[in-house]
């Protein structure tokens, strides 16, 4: 076989041409100490805090500790397949996680990797996990309702759409059921929903997975998992990686919500890194920063001015007590960074009061401005009412004698308080709400057994759906109490009242 000179001589000319030198320039280091999900490493000094490092086997790490001779590494994975003298790689860039419509309906870990066994997240688009809140200038104020579908909840401690509702009591006092509830009432109101599990048991996460999937909330939802197994690194930027998500809709002119449960467990492994990468601790062994992980957290859930497109995140974040010790250093940080706190009582839950809020010191500071006007008329004094009602009846279980007018007030506090009852997963549209708090406040449950009370609502809303279903549409198109409206409600509570049968038994 010949070889053509000419054509050999040609070819590596046009090589010579396109030759492009390409020179890789990255700083490495090496690992001099690794263990309990956090790494020391030497070199590195050109590094910035928060970049992103790379060890062998595609593990990915964050510069949390920058010191004099080495980089504290907080290690984003398994670390017990690194081992001393790895090499590490500085990539340059900041941690960021895939975002948009993909993740709808996924459940993944705080880096964003698929954990459902549904296969790849196909998005081009990502957002960095630590993103600053918007200022002052961007922002509007809270006007529109985030219906939680809870009665005493919609009625008294309204939530609007930006704002920051803290849900807090001790452990097994309904606080995630409170938060799904939430989600499961955003059903068709094009609100997506992201539920963030901090240290939570995998089985309690796949419990609220499979509720999602029963009541078909699994389509708006996206549930970011750092388990109770998870290392810490992970349990810590997990509420950042689901704000990234949410932040996504928001800044695309929608409506997110977000639920991080629990902050108290954020806290913990946030401490857990702080004492292994020798910070000094502070108050309770947490670092003197504690209060800004959460602070730069939850004021990035805001509503949008108009010019940036009027979205919004509402947080629900979670705090855990211990024995109702609502002093103690992460609740009183988290309650003074948020906008009013669903405070859940144990003794009121297991006196059967579900949800188990007490009316006394639970607040919302956006108020009625985050109600609608026929809300806002019909339960405007209902959470002072209430307070004054637990008083009243701590004062008759003395054994005093009380005059008809305190015993009346008794009689409809005890009645107000059965119609706040409510199921679990049972969110109730808020006209319906409506119509409810309303025959309560104005008096027409006086007469009715209290074990009748629930059974009465039930019926009573039955009958309106199928009997005045022009009133329940006027009413849910006005949103508000019009003269015409209150007359209607009124005569649809007479003739109710006359076809209702109360239970033949004793008052308990």
């Amino acid at each position: 076989m010949k070889f053509n000179a000419d054509e050999i001589a040609s070819i590596i000319q046009q090589e010579i041409q396109q030759y492009e030198s390409h020179i890789d320039i990255r700083e490495v280091g090496t690992v001099l100490e690794v263990g309990d999900g956090i790494a020391r490493v030497y070199g590195l000094s050109g590094i910035m805090a928060g970049e992103m490092v790379e060890f062998p086997g595609g593990i990915n790490g964050l510069a949390f500790n920058l010191e004099e001779n080495s980089v504290g590494v907080i290690i984003l994975g398994d670390y017990l397949s690194i081992k001393e003298g790895d090499e590490v790689k500085a990539l340059g860039k900041l941690l960021s996680v895939p975002v948009g419509e993909a993740v709808l309906g996924r459940v993944v870990d705080p880096l964003g990797n698929p954990l459902d066994g549904m296969g790849p997240i196909q998005t081009g688009d990502s957002r960095p996990v630590e993103f600053l809140a918007p200022g002052v200038s961007e922002r509007k104020p809270v006007t529109e309702p985030m219906q939680t579908g809870i009665k005493a909840i919609d009625a008294m401690t309204p939530i609007g759409r930006g704002q920051r509702e803290l849900v807090i009591g001790d452990r097994k006092t309904g606080k995630t059921a409170i938060a799904i509830d939430a989600i499961l009432n955003q059903k068709d109101t094009g609100v997506k929903c992201f539920y963030v599990a901090v240290g939570q048991k995998d089985s309690s996460v796949a419990a609220v997975v499979e509720i999602l999937r029963q009541h078909g909330a699994m389509e708006y939802t996206t549930v970011i998992v750092a388990g109770a197994s998870a290392p810490a690194p992970l349990q810590y930027i997990a509420p950042y990686s689901g704000t990234a998500m949410a932040e996504y809709f928001m800044f695309n002119s929608q409506h997110a919500l977000i639920v991080y449960d629990d902050l108290s467990k954020q806290a913990s492994a946030y401490r857990e890194l702080s004492l292994l990468m020798r910070r000094p601790p502070g108050r309770e062994a947490y670092p003197g920063d504690v209060f800004y992980c959460h602070s730069r957290l939850l004021e990035r859930s805001s509503k949008l001015s108009d010019a940036l497109g009027a979205g919004s995140l509402t947080s629900l974040p979670i705090i855990e007590t211990l024995e109702g010790e609502v002093s103690a250093y992460i609740p009183t940080n988290v309650i003074s960074i948020t906008d009013g706190q669903i405070y859940l009582q144990p003794d009121l839950f297991f006196a059967g009061q579900r949800p188990a809020m007490n009316a006394g010191i639970s607040v919302s500071r956006v108020g009625g401005n985050a109600q609608i006007k026929a809300m806002k008329k019909v339960a405007g004094g209902l959470r002072l009412d209430l307070a004054a009602f637990r008083e009243l009846e701590a004062f008759a279980q003395l054994g005093t004698e009380l005059d008809p007018a305190t015993q009346a007030r008794l009689d409809r506090g005890y009645r107000m308080v059965e119609l706040l009852k409510q199921g679990q997963y049972a969110p109730m549209n808020v006209i319906d709400q409506v119509f409810s708090i309303y025959a309560g406040t104005r008096g027409h449950l006086d007469e009715i057994p209290r074990v009748d009370v629930l059974r009465w609502e039930q019926e009573f809303l039955d009958f309106v759906h199928a009997k005045h279903s022009d009133l329940w549409n006027n009413l849910a198109e006005a949103k508000d109490l019009t003269p015409e409206i209150t007359e209607g409600i009124e005569s649809a509570i007479a003739a109710f009242q006359s076809t209702f049968v109360p239970t033949k038994q004793e008052e308990f």
